[in-house]
């Protein structure tokens, strides 16, 4: 099983960035749950959003309003569509599903 994280780059305060997570190996459509991390410099890994087949989707706090986690099944991949970036949400952005991890893919914001 792998998940290959993509979409991450610099942009502006304010502008958007659709990560990927793209599964071989397994139908995400058998995954419960499925969920975005990020970390920031310095700082502990943190949820950020999570879809799942039982409960629906929730998000952090600090993302709601302008994050959209999806699944799509088609394509096994998983999408975190981030609207209206802030400083704050710099750092790597990891998938995630019990045991597995995909590898980061960086996100930057500037002023």
């Amino acid at each position: 099983v792998q998940l290959q994280a993509s979409g991450g780059g610099s942009v502006q305060a304010g502008e958007s960035l659709r990560l990927s997570c793209t599964v071989s190996g397994i139908r995400i459509n058998t995954i419960a749950s499925i969920a975005w991390y990020r970390q920031a410099p310095g700082k502990q890994r943190e949820l950020v959003a999570r879809t799942s087949i039982f409960y629906g989707t929730n998000y952090a706090d600090s993302v709601k309003g302008r994050f959209t986690i999806s699944r799509d099944t088609g394509a096994n991949t998983v999408y975190l569509q981030m609207n209206g970036l802030k400083l704050e949400d710099t750092g790597v952005y990891y998938c995630n599903f019990p045991n597995y991890w995909g590898q980061g893919t960086l996100v930057t914001v500037s002023s």
